[in-house]
């Protein structure tokens, strides 16, 4: 596929004039074949874009929702190289765009070249790397080799706008803007300077700006919405799988949570 699947989805959004809906799932909770059967589902629910998140003993940007999901993962056996054959094996069924979220350390442990080689091979269209600073990617010659992966850049609500600026210059498939200080996991409400954030991000950036950490309700999907070019949910997704992980249900159970999510978040900008 000459394009990359992300910025041709983006660009459609944009041209239907509605926002995309990302979706987090941590690869191999329940199990690898569960995440697969996941993905499948999440996509007929109207999901945009995946977040595949590739497994980390010392999650230290998550909450408790999404330690838990890493450590289920690991348990079950997820590996690297397993992550990589899952994206090889959505491929075969789906054309969704898919980022792989991660830490600095399981991929420079795997090769940072090596990493990025063989999963643009697989199919993978960003990663997101929480933990590996702009200007460290910029200044170190052995982080440079993506392979036409999209590098998504992280930037919290601290970030001054100056930097907010340079950082969204520089970005790359999307800007992820942290709404809120603090780990992942669901909030009783929104931050309250998202859009202004969102503003000062895409004033200085080419590439759409979605929004996640603490999202959980069609009412905070759409508010999102209204101002950001996409709305990111995990923990909340993440929970009903802890849930409802041993129900042979699981896929039906997750599109079922997330349908309302993705239909308010489309409906926003018509105001309905």
């Amino acid at each position: 596929m000459s394009e990359n699947r992300l910025d041709a989805t983006f660009a459609r959004l944009r041209e239907e004039g509605t926002a995309a809906f990302v979706a987090y799932l941590a690869a191999g909770d329940p199990t690898l074949d569960a995440t697969l059967d996941l993905v499948l589902a999440l996509e007929a629910a109207g999901v945009d874009v995946i977040e595949l998140g590739l497994p980390f003993s010392d999650p230290l940007a998550d909450g408790i929702v999404n330690q838990l999901a890493a450590q289920r993962a690991l348990e079950s056996g997820t590996t690297t190289a397993g992550v990589l054959a899952l994206v090889r094996r959505i491929r075969e069924r789906s054309q969704i765009p898919l980022v792989l979220f991660t830490y600095l350390n399981p991929v420079y442990t795997y090769g940072f070249e090596a990493f990025h080689a063989e999963a643009a091979a697989a199919g993978a269209d960003g990663v997101l790397l929480l933990d590996l600073p702009p200007d460290e990617a910029v200044a170190n010659a052995e982080l440079t080799g993506t392979h036409g992966l999209r590098q998504i850049r992280l930037i919290a609500p601290t970030t001054p706008p100056a930097r907010m600026r340079d950082i969204g210059a520089g970005g790359e498939g999307f800007i992820y803007y942290v709404s809120r200080e603090g780990v992942t996991g669901e909030q009783s409400s929104l931050a309250t300077n998202i859009a202004e954030n969102v503003a000062i991000i895409k004033s200085g950036s080419g590439v759409p700006v979605c929004v996640g950490f603490g999202i959980s309700t069609p009412d905070q999907a759409a508010a999102v919405a209204r101002t950001a070019d996409g709305v990111v949910v995990g923990s909340a997704i993440v929970k009903t799988i802890a849930a409802h992980g041993q129900d042979p249900d699981l896929p039906h159970r997750v599109a079922d949570f997330v349908r309302p999510l993705v239909a308010a978040t489309k409906a926003a900008r018509a105001g309905t």
